[in-house]
């Protein structure tokens, strides 16, 4: 169970969780026309050796597998997929317009296995942090090094628990509090309670000046009955393809009634912000998935939120 002080590396809690969405960019990489690329996820994945489940989710046939058992199950399997990409795309372009906006800080919170400092197309001058826990950020670069990929742009780490003074920690890792930044907080809100995410976004917006931006994943809202009917018949998949679940996702998330709808919160702590459901994001872009359980329930879903400080 999560506690306040909780800590974990690639292959455990939450740092597990970073490999399975690194999968989901792998596979998505090798479609034929992918919604993005990153050349690096499947070598992280493959590296971190964080149980078999998760290096099974590079399995291109995975998905029928799961369908000649679970139909519903399938569907959910293969929505997480496409989600991750959509989500992944949205994410980039919000990055790609930061910069042509003249942004050359970027922070990027709890950043797993995101490999945008390495992949994405920098303009000079471009100064990307990533924030994350001491043993995740030094997987992901030494794994890297190792097989010789190096960052697009100066890449520092600030490798410290978000629920710790990041905000020190950042600025002795060169942040300039009065240079416009780009922030990101992408699968992170879930696994925060309520008043930490209000703590979160009120420490970004101290460091903050106008025309900064920022763009949150927000944790999607399933029933407790949901989430027990999903987590079983994920169990049973499993068991019956013989992956062994190491972690526990639903175990990590703190669903909490009281977390602040970030867009509304955003708007009326100074900044100007928007959302976009996911489900018609992947719907946008051509990546909805049919038979996905309360598909009409956009509470179960999550929210792109995107802002920019007056």
């Amino acid at each position: 169970m999560r506690t306040h002080d909780d800590t974990w590396d690639i292959r455990t809690s939450v740092g597990a969780t970073a490999v399975m969405v690194a999968a989901a960019r792998a596979v998505e990489t090798e479609q034929p026309d992918p919604l993005i690329r990153d050349p690096y996820a499947k070598l992280l994945v493959t590296n971190a050796r964080a149980g078999v489940i998760w290096e099974a989710m590079l399995d291109q046939d995975m998905v029928a597998k799961v369908e000649a058992i679970d139909a519903e199950t399938a569907a959910t399997v293969q929505h997480m997929r496409s989600y991750q990409a959509v989500r992944t795309n949205f994410f980039d372009t919000y990055f790609r317009d930061a910069v042509a906006d003249g942004i050359r800080q970027i922070v990027i919170l709890a950043s797993g296995l995101d490999s945008r400092a390495y992949r994405l197309d920098w303009p000079a001058g471009t100064t990307v942090y990533e924030i994350d826990q001491p043993q995740v950020l030094e997987f992901k670069s030494a794994t890297l090094s190792e097989n010789d990929v190096r960052p697009a742009t100066d890449r520092r780490e600030v490798p410290i628990d978000l629920r710790q003074d990041w905000p020190a920690a950042l600025r002795e890792a060169g942040f300039d509090p009065s240079a416009r930044t780009a922030w990101l907080a992408e699968g992170l809100l879930m696994y925060l309670p309520a008043e930490a995410q209000d703590l979160l976004f009120t420490r970004i917006g101290e460091l903050s000046p106008p025309g900064s931006r920022i763009a949150a994943e927000t944790a999607g809202n399933h029933a407790d009955e949901r989430r027990e009917e999903m987590r079983e018949r994920f169990r049973k998949v499993a068991e019956t393809l013989g992956l062994e679940q190491t972690v526990d996702v639903q175990e990590l998330i703190y669903h909490d009634p009281d977390r602040a709808v970030l867009a509304d919160w955003l708007n009326s702590h100074g900044w100007r912000a928007t959302a976009q459901n996911a489900t018609d994001e992947m719907r946008r872009v051509g990546r909805w998935v049919d038979g996905v359980p309360m598909a009409d329930d956009k509470q179960a879903f999550s929210e792109f939120v995107t802002a920019e400080r007056l």
